[in-house]
């Protein structure tokens, strides 16, 4: 069985003192791939020297909302270069964040539509970060949504209505340890409105650990837990559902599997 975790932050300050014994449980655990996704430009960079370090690790570059407000003025240009790196795979995480409004939402606006902008230009997938967000983000998407090379709702938090609407944009629906938590039901019913071929899973680690993890420091080797919650979600045994979503995330990425 191989896995996929589609979204990590292996850069993390909280993998400073066991990072290499964190990748060896990853390779252990049966994961074959994991894209390593930047915040802001430091954190990119970071991932991308991860991902020249270990060739199972791929990297994403962009601005998270919660730090559009301390984008530097030329931070396209600045983004432009490291997506075009070798290891570099996709955009993101880009988007909109109402819950924490760490950045003012015109803020957050302007930098995400800046960003795609870039995306088009560049010709990247795009990794969107939505939380309290989905009415905002749906009308800014729904004109230009399928400009897009690809895009993927990661941590998906949608109602199974929006992620009909997010589906007909072409995007694919990416879920991480919510999915086990016992107040999952709408995270569940969303899960169920995702076809198989759009279905992708992470971790978001060292984020959201899953049930029986819960509190505790996540990691990439934890994605089997949601696999397998997944699997029961949609009536498939764990290794069908593995190499689908494996499957999945090499053509979102376009990662040779």
């Amino acid at each position: 069985m191989r896995l996929f975790d589609s979204h990590c932050h292996l850069d993390d300050a909280k993998f400073d003192e066991d990072r290499r014994e964190t990748v060896l449980r990853t390779r252990q655990a049966g994961v074959e791939k994991c894209v390593c996704i930047g915040s802001d430009l430091a954190s990119s960079r970071r991932c991308m020297d991860l991902a020249e370090e270990y060739g199972f690790i791929y990297a994403a570059a962009g601005v998270h909302p919660h730090e559009a407000k301390d984008a530097p003025a030329d931070y396209i240009d600045q983004l432009r270069v490291l997506l075009s790196q070798p290891r570099t795979v996709a955009l993101g995480e880009i988007g909109l964040d109402y819950y924490y409004d760490l950045s003012p939402r015109d803020i957050q606006k302007k930098v995400l539509q800046q960003q795609l902008d870039l995306a088009v230009e560049t010709d990247m997938p795009v990794i969107f970060h939505i939380r309290d967000a989905h009415g905002d983000m749906y009308e800014l998407l729904r004109d230009r949504g399928k400009q897009l090379p690809a895009g993927v709702i990661h941590c998906c938090s949608a109602s199974a209505e929006m992620v009909g609407e997010y589906l007909k944009m072409g995007f694919y629906i990416s879920f991480a340890g919510p999915v086990t938590f016992k107040n999952a039901a709408h995270v569940i019913a969303a899960s169920k409105a995702v076809p198989l071929d759009r279905l992708l899973i992470e971790t978001d680690s060292p984020y959201l650990a899953p049930v029986p993890l819960r509190g505790k420091r996540n990691e990439p080797a934890n994605v089997r837990y949601v696999l397998e919650k997944q699997a029961e979600i949609h009536g498939l045994g764990p290794e069908e559902l593995s190499e689908i979503t494996y499957q999945n995330a090499c053509r979102f990425y376009r990662i040779p599997a």
